[in-house]
């Protein structure tokens, strides 16, 4: 089965006629979504800050330059996301997005970085975070990158998109073993289907179900596998899929 992972690449018009959906993870928020942001410059926060105001339904709630702030701003703040730099003062960010994926599991990260998205990609993705946008592209792809994010997607440009792929599968068949018998088997199409690289809005399309049904089907899947996040998922779901042998 060919990844096809909802939310990576496929232009900044077709990925907003997605966003419309009435039951997806971002229509079902009924606060306004808190936002934290980690960068290391007041005037990229401040820039950051106007584009995001486009959007009434997003808010920054506190704002970082270094590590050990953003641990305490997400621990007090709760935000429902964090967008990060990998440069930061006194740190990097590689070691956040690992720190607030193991301390903030519910925490979704997106990257926005001058770094190479080509070398830094795979990286962020096995850390923790959902998506990477470089500092130059325009402010309707940040835009869009966050509300896939905070739909269960990942967001990485066309051109890395496959490469990633292909490294997530690679590093996934060196995990080690684990036993799908416990699943139903609806929860099995669903694994099968995360495991092609199906985001939680196509699957819910593929099996004809709710988004809010297949992210129930998501979460009894990771416990009955005891993975501790949605990267755990996607790496086990991608090694088991790719296995000839299941």
């Amino acid at each position: 089965m060919a990844p096809c992972w909802e939310g990576v690449g496929g232009g900044v018009n077709s990925g907003f006629l997605q966003l419309g959906m009435k039951n997806s993870t971002w229509g079902r928020l009924k606060k306004r979504i808190r936002i934290l942001l980690v960068d290391d410059h007041p005037v990229v926060r401040e820039s950051l800050k106007m584009i995001l105001q486009r959007d009434p339904n997003l808010k920054v709630c506190g704002e970082a330059e270094d590590r050990g702030q953003a641990l305490k701003l997400a621990v007090a703040m709760k935000p429902h996301l964090a967008i990060v730099d990998l440069t930061l003062k006194n740190s990097h960010g590689l070691e956040l997005i690992k720190d607030l994926s193991h301390r903030c599991s519910d925490i979704k990260i997106l990257v926005f970085s001058m770094r190479d998205e080509a070398l830094y990609a795979g990286r962020v993705i096995r850390a923790g975070a959902r998506g990477f946008v470089a500092k130059q592209e325009a402010p309707a792809t940040l835009l869009l990158a966050v509300r896939r994010v905070l739909n269960g997607d990942i967001h990485l440009s066309e051109k890395v998109s496959a490469r990633v792929v292909s490294e997530v599968a690679r590093s996934a068949r060196t995990a080690t073993g684990f036993s799908v018998e416990g699943l139903t088997d609806r929860e099995i199409q669903v694994f099968e289907l995360i495991g092609g690289g199906r985001g939680t809005q196509q699957i819910a399309a593929a099996l004809r179900l709710n988004v809010s049904t297949v992210e129930t089907y998501r979460a009894r899947i990771k416990e009955k596998l005891s993975l501790k996040n949605a990267i755990d998922l996607l790496q086990c779901a991608i090694r088991w899929t790719s296995d000839p042998k299941h």
